[in-house]
């Protein structure tokens, strides 16, 4: 009889195992173990990759103000002295600034609405047989919203005059799913400049879908109020003035921002020529105008102040004068070289301060 010898290890966590033929039987007991791992080959699809967050261009556009920090504060500078000098000046220098940024603006949006036009329409609601109302109807909501009245982060929609209809499709994509997704996005900007995070939500906007009503001219009105929003004086930022480059969308965010600030500081400096000429004019004026008695030339003067043209009707309205008080004193206006008549018609006259 043949003894059998027990092989032991020294690690007492594994099995006693006796022999080699009881080993192999012991393994093959073993069935419930997974077999050996095979390679298989890879060549299965990629699947889908994660998209970046919403917020995540504002690294970009982080990036972009610091490469432009020096031109960045000299246009900041410059639009802080427009907003003292508006924040002393007059009520209708913020009125006629406002006016003039909409009609250029328009010119930039492709509805070509005419300073005279603009004057008619915004003061008493009259067109032309040529005129588009749906035009002016833009503009004359460009107007109002440079002028006063809450910005956009309070409540975008009704800063927009743009609500979704009652009745809309649940399958439909809600102007409130967009408005807040771009809303979204401006508040993860927080840290950035006002005119940086200003001309970021410019070049978002039609991205976010909120471009398809009013085109350009509501994209640019809300960044203009964006980037003047730290301010008292100046309700909002001159971009059109200058000329519409900085409005140009093409490139990268440091190619845009440069553009911006480029385009923003010709505004403003073509802002503050134009108080310049207008306060020089209403001394001259007040000087010429003092031996004439009655609230009239005060009020006249006043209007053409606050408005780049205006017409007899249009004083008429504004003022509350008589038509013959007011035909009287612009044609006295006019001799004393105060004012020119801009039209060349006998009809429709419109006149505008002379420098």
């Amino acid at each position: 009889m043949k003894l059998q010898v027990s092989a032991l290890t020294d690690d007492f966590d594994d099995p006693l195992i006796t022999i080699e033929e009881d080993e192999e039987a012991h393994e093959e007991d073993l069935w419930f173990l997974p077999g050996p791992l095979e390679e298989e080959s890879d060549d299965l699809p990629p699947g889908p990759r994660a998209e970046p967050p919403d917020t995540a261009v504002v690294d970009d556009w982080a990036k972009a103000e610091g490469v432009h920090a020096a031109q960045l504060a000299r246009v900041a500078g410059r639009l802080g002295a427009l907003d003292d000098r508006l924040l002393r000046g007059p009520e209708g220098w913020r009125h006629r600034l406002a006016l003039i940024e909409a009609a250029n603006l328009s010119w930039f949006a492709g509805d070509r609405v005419s300073s005279d036009r603009l004057a008619l329409w915004v003061s008493m609601r009259l067109s032309g047989a040529q005129d588009d109302t749906n035009a002016l109807a833009r503009v004359g909501w460009a107007v109002r919203r440079l002028t006063g009245g809450p910005g956009p982060k309070a409540d975008l929609a009704a800063f927009l005059d743009r609500r979704d209809p009652e009745n809309i499709e649940d399958s439909a994509e809600r102007f409130e799913d967009r408005a807040g997704g771009w809303l979204d996005v401006m508040a993860a900007a927080g840290d950035l400049h006002p005119i940086t995070r200003a001309c970021m939500g410019f070049h978002l906007w039609n991205l976010a879908g909120l471009g398809q009503h009013g085109q350009q001219i509501e994209a640019a009105v809300t960044a203009s109020r964006i980037a003047a929003s730290d301010g008292s004086g100046a309700i909002f930022a001159p971009l059109a003035m200058g000329g519409a480059g900085g409005l140009r969308v093409s490139g990268l965010p440091p190619e845009r921002l440069d553009r911006w600030l480029d385009g923003m500081n010709s505004a403003i400096l073509t802002a503050m020529r134009h108080l310049d000429d207008t306060q020089t004019w209403s001394a001259r004026a007040e000087r010429a105008m003092s031996q004439l008695s009655g609230r009239t030339p005060a009020a006249l003067r006043s209007a053409l102040t606050e408005w780049p043209l205006v017409s007899a009707p249009m004083v008429e309205v504004i003022t509350g004068a008589s038509r013959a008080a007011v035909q009287r004193n612009l044609a006295w206006m006019e001799e004393r070289g105060l004012i020119r008549e801009v039209t060349q018609q006998g009809r429709f006259r419109m006149w505008r301060i002379k420098d």
